[in-house]
C-alpha cells in the first residue's frame, strides 16, 4: 500500500506542487487527495513510475523500507545511472528493446555501424 504521507514529502523536497506531480501523470489537481481517501490509488506499474520519477524506491514509498534514496544496482553507481537512461528516455528503450534478443556478435555489428555513422 502506496505510504501517501511520505509521497507527499518527497514531492515537496523537489519543489513540486501536488498538481504538478499529478499532471506529470496525466492526473488531476485533486489527484493525490482523492487517495488519501482511497480513491484512484495507483497500481504497481504506477508507484514504479512514480518511484522513477522520485529518484526512490517503490519500497520506501510502500513502507518496505527506510532507505529514502534509490538503492545502487549491485553497489554501482555508473550501471544505476545507465539502467535509469535505459528507463526513461524514448530513443534508449527502443534501443534497448530491439537489441534484447540480439545474439553477441549482432550487438558488435550494431556498435560498429553505430561507431561509423558518429565518425562520419
Amino acid at each position: 500500500m502506496l505510504n501517501i504521507a511520505r509521497l507527499e514529502d518527497l514531492i515537496k523536497s523537489k519543489g513540486w506542487s501536488k498538481t504538478y506531480f499529478a499532471a506529470k501523470f496525466g492526473k488531476n489537481k485533486g489527484w493525490i487527495s482523492d487517495m488519501k481517501r482511497g480513491i484512484g490509488l495507483p497500481d504497481n506499474n504506477m508507484i514504479c513510475a512514480i518511484a522513477d520519477e522520485l529518484n526512490t524506491s517503490v519500497e520506501y514509498l510502500t513502507n518496505e523500507s527506510d532507505q529514502k534514496e534509490k538503492p545502487l544496482v549491485n553497489g554501482d553507481k555508473e550501471l544505476t545511472t545507465y539502467l535509469d537512461m535505459l528507463r526513461t528516455r524514448p530513443e534508449m528503450k527502443m534501443l534497448f528493446d530491439i537489441t534484447k534478443d540480439a545474439t553477441k556478435a549482432d550487438v558488435e555489428k550494431a556498435v560498429e555501424i553505430i561507431e561509423a555513422y558518429l565518425k562520419k
